[in-house]
């Protein structure tokens, strides 16, 4: 009995080997597209996040790829009246399932890995990558439009040309929404880039720099600093540990506390003093609302700590139901079984994950019972269908 669990775990193994380097590498080039598109990456920068984009498109592709692993070797083991043999020879169906089982259980580990450990790494060193790339970037592109504009940061750039990394004649504006423009001119200049304080250094020789304040002229060189962004952003949560999320949440916890002393000594004075057009102000308006963004931000961050391990177990529950179900199918191609396993699952389980999901996050649902319940719901029809194979 021991050689035949070997035996479907060895072809467990081999065909889910298989399917998931064919559809990785398909979704690969889809996940370099779109960085690609999104960051104007050249080919060299592409090539070098390419390892990085790997372990991000697992979490999504592991799940399938096992089903469909499940449904072809149990599909194919079942048609081949193996199962048959095995009960006649009194070994219960439900040793033949252990070896799903434990490679659905071990996926399930591997998922939570990728998603704690692994994918924020990963997407640390494509931004790194990223930002690495920009002064070639700019570069390049000065080079070949003499002119770069982003207005969502409000900086464009003019230069007459480029020679190495020099910028010949160039105009810089920053005009950042709810800001007054700053425009500098300058002979010549250069541009680095400080990754640790997210800053782009200009250094400038002979120009003027014009402010709403007046007009400041400067012959030598001078290193004027500028925000790679206009606002400070936090990485997303998909991108963190859980241990890095339970300390950010420990932080929101604080600042709910903070904010919601502030809101109450704020309501208490104006009680007090019988200031009641303070209640319609706007500062105090923000006053009032900053506990609630707080509130949100813990329930977002709780909602991605119990998901990570919720979406990670699917692999289990994908197994339960698809060994049996496709020993049920015996008669069909694996390909029809797969579908008929996978429509459902398609239909059922990831809409209940989405919907649970974002009422987690507006507090409606405790995400510590609501992100396990598309698993719950799989795990009964596995449970139906088990009980179907071992009955007959």
């Amino acid at each position: 009995m021991k050689l035949l669990q070997r035996y479907i775990l060895y072809e467990l193994l081999r065909v889910f080997a298989l399917l998931l380097s064919v559809l990785t590498v398909l979704l690969v080039f889809v996940g370099i597209f779109r960085e690609v598109s999104e960051s104007g990456l050249g080919p060299m920068q592409a090539m070098q996040i390419l390892p990085y984009i790997v372990p991000s498109l697992m979490p999504f592709t592991i799940p399938a790829t096992l089903l469909l692993a499940v449904c072809v070797v149990y599909g194919r083991i079942s048609g081949d009246q193996e199962v048959t043999a095995a009960k006649a020879a009194g070994i219960n169906v439900m040793s033949l399932l252990w070896p799903a089982l434990l490679l659905g259980a071990s996926l399930s580990l591997f998922s939570l890995l990728l998603s704690d450990r692994i994918i924020p790494w990963a997407m640390n060193n494509i931004q790194r990558t990223i930002a690495l790339a920009m002064e070639d970037i700019f570069l390049d592109l000065l080079k070949s439009n003499h002119q770069v504009t982003d207005r969502r940061r409000g900086i464009s750039i003019t230069v007459m040309g480029v020679e190495g990394k020099t910028l010949i004649m160039p105009t810089f504006q920053y005009a950042p929404v709810g800001r007054s423009p700053i425009t500098i001119q300058a002979q010549t200049a250069t541009m680095d880039f400080d990754l640790e304080r997210q800053e782009v250094v200009l250094h400038l020789t002979h120009g003027h720099v014009d402010t709403p304040g007046g007009k400041v002229w400067f012959d030598e060189e001078a290193d004027r600093r500028f925000p790679l962004q206009t606002e400070k952003t936090k990485p997303k949560p998909r991108h963190m540990s859980i241990e890095t999320l339970q300390k950010e949440m420990r932080v929101c916890q604080k600042e709910w506390e903070v904010c919601s002393e502030r809101r109450d000594m704020e309501v208490a004075m104006a009680l007090a003093v019988g200031n009641y057009k303070r209640f319609t102000e706007v500062p105090f308006a923000y006053v009032v609302h900053q506990p609630k963004y707080r509130l949100e931000d813990i329930a977002k961050i709780r909602t991605e700590i119990h998901s990570r391990f919720a979406m990670s177990s699917s692999c289990l529950f994908f197994a339960l139901v698809g060994a049996p179900f496709s020993i049920l199918q015996a008669r069909r191609q694996f390909l029809t079984s797969f579908f008929l396993c996978f429509v459902p699952i398609l239909l059922v389980y990831y809409p209940v994950v989405l919907l649970t999901m974002n009422l987690s996050k507006l507090q409606m649902v405790d995400p510590s019972w609501a992100m396990w319940l598309a698993n719950a719901i799989v795990l009964i029809a596995g449970v139906q269908i088990l009980w179907r194979v071992l009955k007959h």
